[in-house]
């Protein structure tokens, strides 16, 4: 007989409306911008709450609350909710007071509280689980409506049912519940355990990566010549395009790759989240790009960031793209581990550009050492990014199955239907 069959054999469990257990309350009313600039008291975030299942109580933020302010009052134990979304699965996500606040803390305003009656003995470590398991996600993602936003029907939500384990023995009731937290701890722990290693593992290949390209782009005594990027006998430089967005027929049914500068991350590019069609092609600035391109961001976040392009595709005006026009003298390729190389520089100059298009792209020099070690360099780091990926995957698809692990387990102690 398995832990998790000894653990449900003979609990009973009742599933009770929250409007019998619980009541709602609303988070701070009355506010304006200057209330948030030199606050006296703490607040919990909709980010604070979206983002954990518990309350991070280092990230809360101040507001200003008066003395004779009617304004709820967070409580140890009560389960904070998101009130609304742009997408419907993911309104009413929920967060868990697991401690005491040392003094008075409120709920910002797009959001809600719910707490239990005194009779009621769920633990919060408990509903922490409980609120975000995949059952009660999608019955809450069900009270939601709207168009644009999705927002908390609060009477549909307070006539979901939860599963409450011995709900006439508060002893027995506190037992599973406490035994389930730690099973679930446990393998949440694995999980971050797995997770960490894995950061750890990327940190360490970034470092490594970064010191041997230095060091291969240490080109002092070397043969190299040193190629403008506007030099057109070598280079092809060009930016995107934007089809309108009001011409449906420049977007449905599109079937050519079209990149944002998201996409650039200083690695390659494999596919596309967006599609045209050959119509918005044709009647737009945007350009059909061949494989083996360099892309990079000119603006936004990920500006100075590269992409090396491995299929046909397009982009926006946002990102300009960079082909060698003689790949016997210039490798592709070499061309682009250069180019990324720069990035931490530009970006320390980041002044100096502000943005970048395609006059100053044009003035960068690129080293061209011989083809052979073009292709030297270029291996070299391939085989690095080679090795750390298979170490990463398999990280990968242990973490994978232990998320697997835990939701089963999850689902089948949250519901009591083992």
């Amino acid at each position: 007989m398995s832990e998790l069959t000894k653990l449900l054999e003979g609990v009973k469990v009742e599933w009770i409306s929250l409007d019998e257990i619980s009541e709602l309350y609303g988070g701070l009313k009355g506010k304006n911008k200057n209330d948030f600039t030199d606050g006296n008291a703490k607040y919990v975030t909709y980010k604070n709450i979206f983002n954990n299942n518990e309350v991070n109580f280092d990230t809360l933020e101040n507001v200003k609350v008066l003395p004779n302010e009617n304004q709820y009052v967070i409580r140890y134990g009560d389960v904070l909710f998101t009130g609304s979304s742009e997408i419907a699965s993911e309104a009413g996500m929920s967060s868990s007071v697991t401690k005491s606040p040392d003094s008075e803390m409120y709920l910002n305003s797009f959001s809600f509280g719910l707490r239990f009656n005194s009779e009621i003995k769920l633990i919060p470590e408990f509903t922490k689980y409980l609120f975000r398991s995949k059952y009660m996600r999608d019955a809450i993602a069900k009270t939601a409506s709207g168009v644009t936003r999705y927002n908390i029907s609060k009477k549909r939500f307070i006539k979901l049912q939860i599963p409450i384990p011995f709900p006439d023995n508060p002893e027995k009731s506190l037992k599973i519940q406490q035994e389930i937290v730690r099973i679930l701890d446990s393998l949440s722990e694995e999980t971050n355990q797995l997770t960490a290693a894995l950061q750890k593992e990327l940190d360490l290949h970034q470092k490594q990566y970064n010191f041997y390209r230095e060091e291969l782009f240490t080109l002092e005594g070397k043969d190299v010549e040193w190629k403008s990027l506007g030099d057109t006998e070598y280079f092809k430089i060009s930016a995107g395009g934007t089809p309108s967005k009001t011409k449906i027929q420049y977007w449905e049914n599109g079937i050519i790759p079209w990149l944002r500068s998201e996409s650039c991350n200083n690695t390659s590019i494999y596919k596309a989240k967006d599609f045209i069609t050959e119509e918005g092609l044709n009647n737009s600035s945007a350009k059909l790009l061949e494989p083996k391109s360099t892309l990079i961001a000119l603006v936004g976040a990920t500006i100075f960031k590269t992409g090396f392009l491995e299929f046909n595709a397009c982009t926006n005006q946002n990102i300009a793209s960079i082909k060698s026009l003689n790949t016997q003298l210039i490798n592709d390729k070499y061309l682009f581990v250069y180019i990324t190389s720069l990035y931490n520089e530009l970006k320390s100059q980041m002044k100096d550009y502000g943005m970048l298009n395609l006059s100053t792209l044009r003035q960068f020099k690129i080293p061209v050492p011989s083809s052979q070690e073009q292709e030297r360099i270029v291996k070299i780091l391939d085989d690095m990014d080679a090795k750390t990926q298979a170490i990463i995957s398999a990280i990968k698809k242990e973490i994978t199955l232990r998320n697997k692990q835990y939701e089963y387990y999850r689902e089948q102690l949250l519901t009591f239907s083992y």
